[in-house]
């Protein structure tokens, strides 16, 4: 096939040159250079035959991006439930809001060895009644099966999954016109090129050519497609933001390498909600699901020890109770420190403020280390409450009930607001055997005390709350 005519352009006030250049010569910007296909007349967006002349077959009139069809009337479309394909994993159903979606791309990302394959290959191998094509593009073969035998030392493997070790973009579409699987996964997609575009793979443009093209055979063959993305060090997936634009779902693999655990989350979903997230526990055989994290995060050994408590938080649906951990020390320097892990710097010096200007508790001058266990993030404004009074726990050297557990957030004027589905942190806190939870006293109203086993406690301000934890 004859190669594509290409120009290269700036992304920030296009103008356009016949070789790369790192600085514009026209904007001066430096690497905002990319390659576009061109056309003999010399626009851009050349038509071509749909990847690479194979001609992909769907059912029914699904109204794809491209296709000259002309407008409907919005109350003439046919909505049809969307249908989606069973993981045979309830954390993944959860975060993809169900399940798979026929025909939809799914980008993953995350750190350098956090588990993004293992997590891929070990979902594929429970999935016995669907044909898989898993392309590779940074592991051999023979590294992929080794992995699969690790993971597969309690189940046979699946008869229908196919590996393909395959870089170059044209080559995967004819082992997808061969084999017409049920699902295709690219791992990665910074490995992925094609021979239209002259750039090394992982560039701007290749990446943007080949996730188009894997974008519109998803759509054609109401294939699904996922994707496996890399993370730069800033923490955001590598290469053009129109890719996460592209695809219909980005999801997130996170955790610490230090630690057991990994959170999945969806940042992007047009299938579901991005409030979900799955927790999984790494292990020597893969990944274990989490299917009640608070046992697993809440420690037994501190009782009596100082700067600890324990927070009821909400992640999308789901409930679970974290230890907040913290410890206030006098500042060896003439500006303390403020560090956090897994909570929002700047929450903590708002909470830190709160509680010198409205509670009188002097801390400009002590350092203040602030840590949520396990390796977890989170963005609960309900972890509040629990965040200063293990601050004021640790300052005062004053140990918290370790059956008492804590929910709320905390204004600027140091009130205690509402928060949601409280009545699931409540039954969580009741369930794992807790006594006593503090909760906002505006929210008991909606609240039935009668049906719960565990003392609810309401409170408006947070001198109130330390009254009744701090003894």
């Amino acid at each position: 096939m004859a190669k594509q005519k290409t120009a290269y352009f700036c992304n920030s006030c296009g103008c356009e040159e016949p070789k790369w250049f790192g600085k514009c010569p026209s904007c001066g910007e430096w690497g905002t250079c990319v390659e576009e296909i061109v056309s003999a007349d010399g626009t851009i967006g050349k038509k071509r035959k749909s990847s690479g002349g194979i001609q992909w077959t769907h059912s029914g009139a699904l109204g794809l991006p491209g296709q000259n069809e002309k407008p409907h009337k919005l109350k003439e479309i046919e909505a049809t439930e969307d249908t989606r394909i069973d993981m045979c994993d309830a954390e993944l159903n959860r975060v993809l809001g169900g399940g798979l979606v026929k025909g939809s791309m799914v980008l993953l990302g995350g750190d350098p060895g956090i588990g993004k394959s293992t997590l891929l290959l070990q979902t594929v191998m429970n999935l016995h009644d669907r044909k898989i094509l898993y392309c590779s593009g940074e592991e051999s073969a023979y590294q992929l099966k080794l992995r699969a035998v690790r993971l597969s030392q309690t189940q046979q493997m699946p008869e229908e999954c196919y590996v393909a070790c395959e870089t170059n973009l044209d080559q995967i579409f004819v082992h997808v016109a061969n084999l017409n699987p049920d699902i295709l996964i690219v791992d990665s997609i910074q490995t992925i090129a094609t021979d239209e575009l002259e750039s090394s793979a992982g560039s701007v443009g290749q990446i943007r050519e080949c996730a188009a093209r894997l974008l519109k055979f998803a759509k054609e063959s109401g294939t699904p497609v996922i994707l496996v993305g890399h993370i730069t060090k800033e923490g955001s997936l590598a290469g053009p933001k129109v890719l996460e634009h592209i695809v219909d779902t980005v999801l997130q693999f996170e955790g610490d390498q230090h630690y057991m655990y990994r959170i999945l989350r969806a940042t992007k979903n047009r299938f579901g909600s991005t409030s979900e997230l799955g927790i999984y526990e790494m292990l020597g055989t893969g990944l274990r699901q989490v299917s009640n994290p608070s046992e697993l995060l809440l420690s037994s050994q501190h009782e009596g020890l100082s700067g600890i408590t324990i927070a009821a938080a909400i992640e999308g649906l789901r409930p679970f109770l974290i230890e907040t951990q913290s410890l206030v020390s006098s500042s060896a320097y003439a500006t303390p420190m403020r560090s956090t892990t897994g909570f929002d710097g700047r929450r903590l010096n708002m909470l830190l403020a709160v509680l010198e200007k409205k509670v009188g508790f002097k801390l400009g001058q002590k350092d203040v280390f602030l840590n949520i266990a396990g390796g977890l993030r989170v963005s609960d404004p309900a972890m509040d409450l629990a965040v200063i009074t293990a601050v004021l726990s640790s300052n005062m050297d004053m140990p918290v009930d370790s059956r008492t557990c804590l929910t709320g957030e905390v204004g600027l004027s140091g009130e205690i607001r509402p928060v949601s589905r409280l009545e699931q942190r409540i039954l969580e806190a009741e369930k794992l055997g807790f006594n006593r939870i503090l909760i906002p006293d505006y929210s008991l109203k909606s609240i039935d005390l009668k049906k719960l086993h565990i003392e609810v406690c309401p409170v408006k301000r947070v001198e109130e709350a330390f009254r009744l934890v701090l003894k």
